[in-house]
């Protein structure tokens, strides 16, 4: 597996296969909000849910 760091800012995003996006929604007191927009069929888990 490969870990991918960048840096973006509110309003930037990243795009995974050409169909989930990843959108930096607002960064405040180093805490961070993050959009993401995916097809239905995507499964979105929290990491801290499956006990990493």
């Amino acid at each position: 597996m490969t870990l991918l760091v960048i840096g973006r800012r509110p309003g930037e995003s990243i795009l995974i296969d050409q169909n989930i996006e990843i959108r930096v929604v607002k960064s405040q007191d180093g805490k961070l909000r993050l959009g993401i927009q995916a097809p239905k069929e995507v499964k979105i888990e929290r990491g801290e849910m499956r006990g990493n």
